[in-house]
């Protein structure tokens, strides 16, 4: 086996939702709760085909002729073919994927929500409508569900219902409110590592992303909000949340990975120099906090040269590969050949697991989808 016949499994995939899937299912009182990204969005209906692997323009056609028949807009006749299990086949098929971690797209803002009950009813709303759409047709689709982090007993009882559904992560936001090494998280920690998901947050989910306005603004916020992933990841480490839950684990995804080595090397070096100053340093812990990042943080990327330049520095456990489908700027159509460039010169086995071994270990994949062909 080389890299061309490796399997890959994508850790970061997403669903289009239908922009009425929330407005359709929430009673009155609550629709002028939702944000603006949770409602009817415009776009392109040719680009958004072309983003899902409908090069041909009639065939684009035909679909959004279909929809306005039906009296559906065309964007969300393409937005459903993003949640047709057989038509994520056939893009998987084209892109030599084997299986996919699945996120929400529309629904990353959910958490920007203020009123807690129409929060945690959308999150309800989604988890029963992706574990109906893809979770339950195919072993290669792992979902994750999403967790309503405005009371911590209605995020536990949502944890609980996720194993029920059979979704595969419980996803929180990246950023979150009160901060993650707030006493408060700890039965939430204990509960998502009893049931034994990994925690997956996604950039961009729980703040404003918008950082800065005016020229270079776009490419900017996108590496701003990309660094509160080392920002949480470090505060995980450092509060002792990593140490007191050793089997639990999150997913950053798509933060890039090139910060995991620098947060590693910093965070080791100011624990162990501040502790000159008396009390500063609360816990002390039992390893450096580079030896829990690197058990049990993880971080997805669609090309990341830096993250697989730094491989001894970090190992290959906290790499994740993903190919961002069917979002602009991931890899599609072109996985194999982002994932050849990037490992050619990696060893064999550190490549398997960046691509597929560690998601189907964290996600728990059937074995099948590795070696089964799709």
């Amino acid at each position: 086996m080389d890299l061309q016949t490796l399997p890959l499994i994508s850790a970061d995939s997403h669903v289009e939702e239908p922009s009425a899937l929330w407005h359709a299912n929430l009673p009155d009182s609550m629709r002028g709760h939702l944000p603006p990204e949770l409602g009817p969005q415009h776009a392109s209906a040719t680009q958004f085909a072309k983003r899902i692997g409908i090069e041909d323009a009639a065939r684009t056609r035909e679909i959004t002729g279909a929809a306005a028949a039906a009296g559906a807009s065309d964007l969300d006749a393409l937005r459903a073919l993003t949640a047709d299990p057989e038509r994520r086949f056939a893009v998987m098929r084209l892109d030599g994927i084997s299986g996919e971690c699945i996120y929400p797209s529309a629904g990353l803002y959910a958490w920007n929500i203020a009123d807690a009950r129409t929060g945690e009813a959308c999150c309800r709303i989604y988890n029963e409508w992706i574990a109906d759409r893809l979770a339950s047709r195919s072993p290669r689709f792992r979902c994750a569900g999403m967790i309503p982090t405005w009371s911590i007993d209605a995020a536990i009882a949502e944890v609980k219902r996720l194993a029920d559904l059979g979704l595969a992560a419980a996803m929180l936001p990246l950023v979150g409110t009160p901060e993650y090494n707030h006493r408060g998280w700890q039965r939430l920690w204990s509960a998502i590592e009893e049931i034994g998901l990994p925690v997956v947050m996604h950039q961009g989910s729980g703040h404003d992303m918008l950082f800065y306005r005016g020229p270079g603004a776009a490419v900017s916020n996108l590496l701003s909000t990309q660094s509160m992933a080392p920002r949480a990841a470090s505060m995980l480490a450092t509060s002792g949340v990593l140490a007191d839950h050793p089997a639990l684990h999150f997913v950053f995804v798509e933060t890039n990975a090139g910060w995991l080595s620098w947060t590693m090397c910093t965070v080791d070096y100011y624990y162990e120099a501040f502790q000159q100053y008396e009390g500063w340093v609360k816990p002390i812990l039992p390893e450096k906090p580079s030896h829990y990042l690197r058990r049990q943080i993880h971080g997805t990327f669609q090309f990341d040269p830096v993250a697989v330049h730094n491989l001894p520095l970090t190992g290959a456990a906290p790499l994740l590969w993903g190919s961002d489908f069917p979002h602009a700027e991931g890899t599609y159509p072109r996985s194999r050949e982002v994932v050849r460039e990037l490992f050619e010169k990696v060893a064999f086995d550190d490549a398997a697991q960046i691509v597929a071994g560690t998601a189907a270990r964290l996600f728990h994949f059937d074995p099948s989808v590795l070696t089964t062909p799709l």
